[in-house]
């Protein structure tokens, strides 16, 4: 065990990072208790150097205590992992708020043209790092059960990037790769490559911007697999792209049992890509998918079947998928194009185009500029009358 820099003598680390403070007697401190004294001490109010801090998940005896997977009887057999691993920085500390509501109206900054609809109007290079602490700290005021995933995911990280990263590798890690080694990984990543800490920033504003039942940015960064899933591709296709093959392969398989996704580490994505759902999608080696495509659960963009070297989709800008939609084949879906949900797509599909039936034929215009923005499934009367469906 050691002393957490800039936390003091009382704080300590254990080799999986997780940060938690001692009694005065140096006795651990259980969430539990530390929550009812500081509810006792000032109503519902938390005094703001102790709310930060991560606390452990139970306070039995250090001898007890598990440290990375099997019982330690004295803190000392934990000390050699501990030391190998990187003196992490000072956190800096972060006042308590009363709590935030939704930003109204925030201007958003990213290298592709902006968003245009109010609900997503952020500055991401520096407002939606804040609205993402505002809305934490509101959320652990309001639901104390969830304050060591709220505080150790975001009020104790430093950056936008440095949150998603953990959260993520949190859900990836498990006893045969620990989290530590996938966030390390992450963090080689981001600092070599600063495409992906920019798709980060644009995929969680379009899933606030598209999806009508996420209301604040922390629920995508908390919560949502899709959101989780499309950041694990980055990091697997980056590894993918360096030579490190066997390690791409092994986030694509995680992902697959952690997410319900599987896409191929060679599969090229680009920003503001939002995965409603996520469940079932499947992605080939060879499919490109451009920015701000917009994909609903039980797509494949696959082969297919007797093609080789590039055999799988280009989906341009602006797309739309269905759920349930299957795109097989090297083909091109055209920029600002709808595919209806269910169909089943053999040939290209001309720019802003609606497309539906199995197999799926053109059935009219897309209807709007970008499809992928507007999330509109419903297709007119007269894409329904020319609407086919062959056995």
């Amino acid at each position: 065990m050691r002393s957490r820099a800039g936390l003091g003598s009382s704080a300590r680390t254990n080799h999986q990072g997780v940060v938690f403070r001692l009694g005065e007697a140096g006795r651990n401190l259980s969430l539990a208790s530390v929550l009812a004294k500081e509810g006792a001490e000032s109503g519902d109010g938390v005094d703001d150097a102790r709310w930060l801090r991560r606390i452990p998940a139970d306070d039995r005896p250090a001898g007890q205590r598990n440290y990375g997977g099997s019982s330690c009887a004295s803190r000392k057999h934990c000390r050699g992992r501990d030391d190998r691993r990187p003196a992490m920085a000072k956190r800096p500390h972060f006042p308590r708020s009363e709590g935030a509501a939704m930003v109204e109206q925030m201007s958003l900054v990213t290298n592709f043209e902006p968003f245009q609809s109010a609900k997503a109007q952020a500055d991401l290079s520096a407002s939606l790092w804040e609205t993402l602490r505002r809305e934490a700290e509101d959320a652990f005021a309001r639901e104390r059960a969830l304050a060591p995933i709220i505080v150790n995911s975001i009020l104790n990280r430093p950056t936008f990037e440095d949150a998603v990263i953990h959260r993520i590798s949190a859900r990836l890690g498990n006893e045969i790769v620990p989290a530590y080694l996938v966030n390390d990984m992450f963090d080689k990543a981001v600092a070599c490559d600063e495409t992906i800490g920019a798709g980060f920033r644009a995929d969680i504003v379009a899933v606030l911007d598209r999806d009508p039942a996420c209301e604040r940015l922390i629920e995508p960064l908390l919560y949502f697999k899709g959101f989780h899933a499309i950041q694990t591709h980055r990091l697997a296709h980056l590894l993918w792209a360096n030579g490190r093959r066997d390690f791409a392969l092994y986030l694509q398989s995680r992902s697959s049992d952690v997410f319900q996704t599987d896409i191929h580490p060679a599969a090229v994505f680009g920003k503001g890509i939002f995965l409603d759902h996520a469940t079932g999608f499947v992605v080939g080696a060879t499919s490109v998918v451009d920015d701000d495509v917009s994909i609903l659960q039980n797509v494949t963009l696959g082969g297919t079947g007797n093609e080789s070297d590039d055999r799988h989709p280009k989906v341009r800008r602006g797309v739309m998928i269905g759920a349930g939609a299957k795109i097989l084949g090297n083909i091109e879906i055209g920029a600002c194009s709808l595919v209806a949900a269910g169909s089943v797509v053999l040939h290209p599909v001309p720019p802003n185009t609606t497309v539906a039936g199995v197999p799926a034929r053109a059935v009219g215009t897309a209807g709007c500029a970008e499809p992928s923005r507007s999330m509109n499934q419903i297709l007119s009367q007269l894409a329904y009358d020319s609407f086919t469906y062959t056995i």
